[in-house]
Formats: structure tokens, sequence, C-alpha cells
């Protein structure tokens, strides 16, 4: 039995990386022995001007070499074609040379990994890491001597490549000013992508343009080439550095534009470092996009532990009400976080099975204008009509947990200077849960220096980076997980860290209640190609009162009832909410039955079909279960489509419970025509289903012995 070690490489060059980890329940194969000294003995290879690493399967090629000038570069080719022209590497400092020419590659190194490890919770129980890996060590080749490693990583799906830079003298303390990452992509490709560095953060709706369109755009960002290939554009494990936004500075050349601080440095470190790795998702279609754990296995294992208190979950809470203005925030006569009001809402939970109750507006801070209220609110505080003792005590007696709440309104500070207090007072009254929020407009998170100067910083900079890490690890002492909001964008760091269960960070469902406009009927059919590749998304799904100001109004859910519960299984997330208030699906006992019975974690999930922006169909297994859960989506357009269920055991037949649009069904005219019907189907059967104007189906499947 056997693991390949990163640290093996990171010793040939004295950098600070931790070893890997084994995590709680982690497995790796054994090879004969011959072919284990093939894939993972260190081989040093001599350097013949350029130098290449090939994905398992063959078809990915990665190329890194220096120009003329010195300068470092790679380009990648799929297929035989050419994906990723000639592209810029290197990084600025604000006080030393800079890693942008006068370089030649000394030395290579090759490796190669195949291994399974197994996840504490996801998409999938088990993960799948193969890929072939090239070290590649540049030095100057004149005055002053500088040195830095690239290392890259092909897998069958993508690759991911990282700088990797040791000591050396005179670049103890660095300023990174600029990172010269290119990806020089080809000309007649079409985006799907949000803005970057606008002040909405990541919460935009997706745009479907030719390149020439964009000037700097958030990642993940994804492209369609003419012969169907896909490209994805994102990064893994950021780490104590800036996020980055892809800028076209020139035509069809994105350059990774770190978010700065206020004073106008990238990033702020010393040597060694490493940068997070760069990563482009390849595949022949939309749908491989969607099956890829590229991003996952470019992150450290599992660095908490035993996290077998770390619990995916449903839950209802006290928010949607403050969005249609059922009720308030603020104290008042509408006030939503009374304790009377909250047990309510526990029984409800409890009653049907889900495991937390989210509370907003109980502590002080929420009166006024509280988008600016950062330097008021209290974490330990409450109004006087919650008890918050009352109410824990309640839910703990019926089987449910508080998820607790801090909205910072963005003020930093004032949220540190309270964080162990108010992280102490949720262990103590056994909180297990706690969504986080920031907001303010990108570009305006607040910290006071120790003269008490006020800086304003961008919630993807290197100082937010280091301030979420900081809330996720803070957590995990008292056994806490974490669910930001207004977040830094996902990198996989649930891996280490399997308390950062979720995050918002997309366009969700609030934007219904009062964005202008609200989210469109292609909404849901971008996002598992775009936002949805980079990790879980607190989307909030579940709405049933699809038409809460009137049918006539602006101010509607754009979707079908049956899109709704769809949504369970098309976007991922191990604490799936279910939005609306409790009455509105007391209402429809029946299609609520799909929430209640849908789980939140799963043995496998498996895309069959889909294309950005169009529709997509997704299957997954409960974890430790034969039950299969199926959703469907479509965008503004009626479709058919056919779902093949050969995934399925084929020695077993199934009972299929269906709730599907209704042959009347249209998003604006009719959203809540629903039928659920059952049928017994088996691995050869192939289902074919009509999807409304924006509409959905979502499927149960459960083994009918």
């Amino acid at each position: 039995m056997f693991v390949a070690e990163e640290s093996t490489l990171a010793g040939v060059f004295g950098l600070a990386i931790a070893p890997q980890q084994h995590p709680r329940a982690m497995y790796s194969y054994s090879f004969p022995v011959a072919l284990f000294v093939l894939l993972c003995s260190m081989l040093a290879v001599s350097p013949a001007g350029a130098v290449e690493v090939r994905s398992p399967d063959t078809r990915i090629v990665v190329t890194v070499d220096v120009d003329d000038g010195g300068a470092p570069r790679y380009r990648v080719d799929y297929r035989g074609e050419n994906v990723i022209r000639d592209s810029k590497l290197g990084l600025h400092f604000a006080s030393q040379h800079g890693f942008d020419s006068g370089f030649e590659i000394v030395e290579v190194l090759e490796n190669a990994v195949d291994q399974r490890w197994e996840q504490p919770w996801g998409q999938r129980r088990l993960v799948t890491d193969r890929h072939n890996e090239l070290l590649v060590r540049f030095e100057s080749t004149g005055k002053p001597a500088r040195r830095f490693a690239l290392r890259v990583r092909v897998f069958d799906d993508g690759l991911g490549f990282r700088y990797e830079v040791p000591r050396q003298r005179g670049y103890s303390a660095v300023d990174i000013v600029d990172e010269l990452t290119e990806f020089h992509v080809p000309s007649e490709a079409t985006a799907f992508w949000i803005p970057g560095r606008r002040f909405n953060r990541y919460e935009y709706i997706y745009r479907t343009t030719p390149l020439e369109d964009i000037a700097m755009a958030h990642t993940p960002m994804t492209l369609r080439l003419p012969d169907g290939v896909h490209l994805s554009f994102h990064e893994a494990a950021l780490v104590d550095y800036a996020a980055y936004v892809l800028d076209q500075r020139r035509p069809n050349v994105f350059e990774t534009n770190l978010t700065p601080w206020s004073d106008g440095v990238r990033v702020k470190t010393r040597t060694p470092f490493v940068s997070p790795w760069r990563t482009i998702q390849v595949s022949p279609d939309a749908v491989g996009l969607l099956n890829s754990d590229l991003v996952l296995n470019l992150n450290e294992p599992n660095a908490l532990g035993d996290v077998s208190w770390v619990e995916p979950m449903k839950y209802v809470g006290i928010w949607w009400g403050m969005h249609i203005r059922t009720y308030t925030w603020s104290s008042g006569p509408l006030h939503g976080a009374t304790t009377a009001e909250t047990k309510k809402y526990i029984d409800f939970a409890a009653r049907h099975g889900f495991g937390g109750v989210l509370v907003e507006g109980w502590n002080i801070g929420w009166d006024g204008d509280w988008f600016f209220n950062g330097d008021l609110f209290s974490f330990t505080e409450t109004y006087p009509d919650f008890d918050i003792v009352e109410v824990t005590d309640y839910a703990r007696d019926n089987g449910v947990t508080l998820i607790g709440h801090h909205e910072t309104s963005g003020n930093i500070t004032n949220y540190e200077k309270q964080m162990d207090d108010a992280l102490d007072l949720y262990e103590s009254l056994g909180v297990r849960a706690i969504k986080t929020g920031y907001v303010a407009d990108a570009g305006d998170i607040k910290w006071v220096d120790r003269r008490g100067v006020a800086h304003y910083e961008w919630h993807d900079g290197q100082f937010m980076v280091d301030h979420y890490l900081k809330s996720v690890r803070e957590s995990a002492k008292r056994q806490i997980t974490v669910n930001p909001h207004e977040p830094i964008k996902d990198t996989g760091l649930r891996r280490t860290y399997p308390n950062w269960l979720t995050r918002e960070g997309v366009r969700g469902q609030e934007f219904n209640a009062w964005g202008d406009p609200p989210n469109p009927p292609e909404h849901l059919t971008i996002l598992p190609f775009t936002r949805m590749l980079s990790g879980p998304a607190d989307y909030t799904p579940g709405i049933f009162n699809l038409t809460f100001q009137g049918p006539e109004s602006k101010q509607r859910v754009q979707t079908t009832l049956a899109k709704q519960l769809a949504a369970y299984v098309v976007l991922y997330s191990p604490l799936q909410m279910a939005a609306d208030l409790p009455e509105n699906y007391e209402a429809r006992p029946d299609a609520f039955q799909f929430i209640v019975d849908v789980p939140v974690d799963w043995e496998q999930s498996i895309a069959l079909d889909g294309e950005v922006g169009d529709f997509v169909v997704w299957a997954r297994q409960r974890r430790g279960g034969d039950d299969w859960y199926v959703g469907a989506v479509t965008d503004e357009e009626e479709r058919q489509v056919g779902i093949s269920l050969d995934f399925l055991d084929p020695d077993r037949d199934y009972t299929a419970t269906i709730y599907r649009d209704g042959d009347e069904a249209d998003w604006q005219s009719n959203p809540y025509d629903l039928v659920i019907e059952q049928r017994t189907v088996t691995a050869a059967d192939t289902m074919s289903l009509r999807l409304a104007t924006s509409g959905g189906a979502a499927i149960q499947l459960v083994p009918a012995d």
C-alpha cells in the first residue's frame, strides 16, 4: 500500500509544504512493484529546450519552455489541437527583480500518482486522483541570481500549475505587485461569465458572449470552443494569497489580475511560498466539466483529524420572510427572530426530520440601516424578545440544532474582537453550525489598524482570504461548521477543512424577492457549468409560493414548482435550505414530500446530460443507501429530455416517484401545474420527460424490494 508523497519533490527546493496527511478514512490501492516504480519514482530529466507532460490518457499535453529572452511560458494541446497558445508565466515584485525574463530551465522532475481517497461528505464518497506531474526548476542566467519552480499536474480532465518559490538571497520578504500568468485562448470561443472587481462581488447574472465583450471576469469562467470542447478557468487551494480575476489585457489573452490590498500591493509574503493552483478544466463536451474532481484533488487532505461531528443537513429558517417583508431583521412589531417564532420553526423542522433552524436578526445591531452598522453589531447580546438559552434547549430537546448567524456588515475588526466569545457562546449552547455574513460593497471591507486608521479591502483580497480561513479554523476548534455568505470563492479547501460545508458566492434565491431583475429562467442551467464547478452553493431553493407579490408582479420566482424541486439535485450543497415559509409547505404536502426525502450527502453523482445555458440532468445516489435521485432543469425553452437509467443496479427493479411539470405548465402563466406519479423501472429503461418553460423534473428511485 502506498501514497505518492508531494513532500518528496518539495524537499528538493526546501519548500515549506506540509506532507500529505491521511484523512479520517483515506484509501490507497496497491500496484505491482514494477508499475509502482514506473509511476512513482522521481526522475531527474536533463533539460533540453521545451519539456512536456501528458495526461494519463495522453490527450492533454502541457509544454513548458522559455522564449528567446528567457521568459518562462507554457501552452496546452488537447487531442492534437492547441487550446492554450503560448502564454506567459512569472511574477513581479515591489522591491526585487521579477521572475519574468532571463531564465533557463535547469532541472525537471517527473512523478505520477494513481490513488483513491474518501471524503467525509461530498458529491461522491470515493475520489480518484490520477495525474502526471512535472516540476520545472528555473534559474536566472545573469545577475541577480533568482530561482523558482513551476509544478504542473495533468489529469484526464484538465490541469493545474502553481509557482513554488524557495528561500533565496534578497527575497526574504516580498510584495507581489503582479502575477504574469496568462491564458491565451482561441478567439472563436463563447464565454459564460460574470464581471470581476465590481460592487456586488460574485452576485451577478451570468452572461453568454463572445470573448471581445469581456474586460474582467470572475472565475470559474467557462468557454465553449467551436468544436464543442469546453474549458473552465479557476484556481485551487487559495491560502494566504490574493484571489484573481481574468483580465483581458489584449484580445483573447487573459491575465491573472490579483486582487490588491488597499495600498496597491497584491500579495504580502515571505519565502518560501507557493501560489494557489491555476486550474484549467478540459472536456470534449459540457457534461464532462460536471463530472470532474480536479479542483478538490489539488487541495491538501483533511487537516482536522476526526470530523465525525461534521453533519450535512437540510434546514429551515427565519430568513425568506425578511426578504419578502413578512418579518424584519430589526426589533419591533414585525421582528422575526423571537423566541416564540423560532420555536414554531423548530417544531416544523422536527416534524419533517430537518437538522437545523437558521435564525437571523436575534442579536443587537440590526436596528437602523444595518448594511452600514458593522461597528454596532454584538455577537453575544440578544434582543429582549429572543432567549437564546431557551431556544437552544428547546431545539436540542427536539433533535434540532440552532444554526447561529453572524452578520458583520463587512467590519472585520469589530467581528474579530468578538469572535472567540461569540464562538464560545455557541459551543456552550450546543450550536454546531454557523452562517456568517459580509454584506458590504466589494472594496468596502473595513479593518482598523493600531493607530485607529480605517482601511478598506476587497472581499477576495489576501486580507479576507486569511480572515475567512481564520473563521473556519476557529470554528473547527469548537466543532462548528461554517457557511459564509458574501464569501471568498470556493477553491476546494473543504477537502482540507471539512467543516467548511458550503457558501453563498452566487446570485441566489433572495434576488427573486427584490432583485431588478429577478434570476432569469436560464440561471439554474448556467450555474452548474460555472459557479458550481468551484464547489457547493447555498442557493436556498424550494420556494413554493412562486408569485408571492401576485402573478403580475415582476418580483417572482421565474420557474415552475417542479424546477424548484429539481434544484435540490441539480444545485449541490451539503447544507440545503427549504427556504420558504412553513405554511407554504403545509399547503402543498405532496410536493413537499420530495424535499423531505431528498438527501444532501451522496455516494456518487453523475451528470447525465446538458448544455450550458440550456438544460442539465444530474443523478445522485444516497450515501450509504441504494436509492437514487434525478434532477433535470431547463431554461426558457420547453424541451423533451431522455434520461437513461443505466446507472441503476441492473439486477433490481425500482419504484420511481416522479415530480414533473404538468402538460399545461408554464413558468409565467401556470407555474404550479405539477404531476406526481409512480412507475416501476429498471436499468434498461429510458425516461422521456417534458420540461415546461423554465421547468424541471425531480425523481426518486427506490429499490422495489
